[in-house]
């Protein structure tokens, strides 16, 4: 998960407001691009809904793929966000508000370069956190079996992607598209727009769809005979006087920026589907006929495996080194004492979190009766162990920690992973899950041996003064 070189998170200079409408609600929408704290990464905020609602850019809310990807959380809809998102990750903006008082952007002109320039003008910002990059190390794939669409992530030195679109029709062929570096994207990527065949215009007009569609926002190929009445349907929908069929076989509005603009713009859409991730990727992604389906069933997946690969990654200190707090420095801090001291050195302490140690020696007296002939340490003293070492951290926001005892108030999701037996060292690791309030301590705790979890545990204390 780490980097080679740390690479600092970006939000955006100031606020930047784009005006337009929405492709399929044809509504006017105003959207504003807001700089966001470091870790914020990117939510949608619908300003035109009662108390201002958050839809966070994330896989897990995706309904609908059939005409862009569409996200819902708790009945608020985002729809159509694939070209916002994927101008800010080809910009390399990491933490961003878009606010939107309706709940579609706007289709500018069908691709991503309006949006870009919008961020350009303002600028970007370096924050102080570093970007936490997902580095992948071995190959990963999601085939949809009924298409054939199929995405694969490879390693790779940064992130890179390529797109391979087969449509099957003779106006558009096999096409392939590239990004090498990030840094391209938005020169050879940014403004490839969105595009159609006849047969989805002649049903999505039918049904009432595409509303803020006029052929300035999309290419239409004509993959079929285009009968009389269906171009004066055309044209009297776009509101054209006199449409024709190209020799390359798209509609007569616009011009194609490049013969492979379709795969671009496809490619275009892997990058803003896969924002939904959550974290950047260094690794390079081959997608062969993409869609928003298999795009984001896709970073589903590879969502999912981050956080357990997260949440099972185990961090690495160096005990070489002198610790923060020794025994008698931590005895001097805990009411604790031995037998029941089981904690030998801190080895780190901030304002949210806490790392400690304990050498496990056969010498235990627990291992007298926890088993005979196969020692084995106790789950309910890991946690002990855990919580003593949370102690440190809640005890240090008080002048005079000896005058306190620390007092567990609640324990849950308890998992055991793995034994840990004499020989081993356990390295526990406390992160606040909310401020300290009132001598009140919420943590997450993670125990590893051996580089690897061996137990965890959400817990809550409370210290309190001493009544001697």
């Amino acid at each position: 998960m780490s980097n080679k070189t740390t690479i600092k998170q970006r939000t955006i200079a100031k606020e930047v407001i784009l005006k337009g409408v929405g492709l399929h609600t044809g509504e006017d929408v105003t959207m504003k691009f807001v700089p966001a704290p470091e870790n914020h990464g990117y939510k949608f905020k619908r300003v035109d809904l009662e108390g201002a609602p958050v839809v966070e850019a994330d896989a897990n809310y995706v309904v609908n793929t059939q005409r862009g990807t569409n996200l819902e959380k708790n009945g608020v809809k985002i729809q159509t966000s694939e070209h916002v998102l994927a101008a800010l990750v080809g910009m390399g903006i990491d933490n961003v508000l878009i606010e939107l008082d309706a709940p579609e952007p706007p289709i500018m002109d069908g691709s991503s370069k309006y949006f870009v320039e919008a961020l350009e003008i303002v600028g970007a910002v370096e924050q102080k956190a570093p970007r936490d990059e997902y580095v992948v190390q071995e190959v990963i794939t999601y085939k949809d079996e009924e298409t054939g669409s199929e995405i694969t992530v490879i390693p790779a030195d940064e992130y890179q992607v390529t797109t391979m679109v087969d449509f099957g029709t003779k106006v558009l062929g096999t096409q392939n598209a590239t990004l090498e570096h990030l840094s391209d994207f938005k020169e050879e990527i940014s403004n490839a727009r969105t595009f159609s065949f006849l047969h989805e215009l002649e049903m999505l007009l039918e049904n009432g769809l595409i509303k803020g569609g006029d052929l300035n926002n999309a290419i239409v190929y004509v993959d079929k005979e285009i009968s009389a009445s269906t171009m004066k349907k055309l044209e009297k929908a776009f509101g054209k006087e006199k449409l024709s069929v190209k020799p390359n076989g798209i509609l007569d509005n616009l011009t194609l920026h490049q013969p492979n603009e379709a795969a671009r713009h496809k490619l275009l859409d892997v990058i803003g589907d896969l924002a939904l991730i959550g974290t950047p990727i260094r690794g390079k992604v081959i997608a062969n006929k993409p869609g928003h389906f298999v795009n984001t069933q896709f970073a589903k997946k590879l969502s999912k495996k981050i956080k357990v690969e997260k949440r099972n990654s185990v961090p690495k200190f160096d005990l070489s080194q002198p610790p923060l707090m020794d025994i008698h420095q931590i005895m001097a801090m805990l009411p604790h004492r031995p037998p029941f001291l089981l904690l030998d050195r801190v080895l780190e302490l901030s304002d949210s979190h806490v790392v400690g140690m304990k050498n496990v020696t056969m010498n235990e007296p627990f291992f007298v009766g926890h088993f005979p002939g196969a020692p084995v340490m106790p789950g309910v003293l890991q946690v002990e162990a855990m919580a003593q070492t949370g102690g440190i951290l809640v005890l240090s926001t008080v002048p005079d920690p000896e005058n306190y005892l620390t007092l567990f108030m609640k324990i849950d999701n308890v998992k055991f992973k793995r034994q840990v037996v004499p020989g081993d060292t356990l390295i526990f690791k406390c992160d606040l899950i909310s401020p300290i309030r009132r001598g009140i301590c919420h943590m997450q705790a993670y125990a590893y041996a051996n580089d690897k979890l061996v137990s965890e545990a959400e817990m809550m204390a409370q210290i309190v003064k001493r009544t001697e």
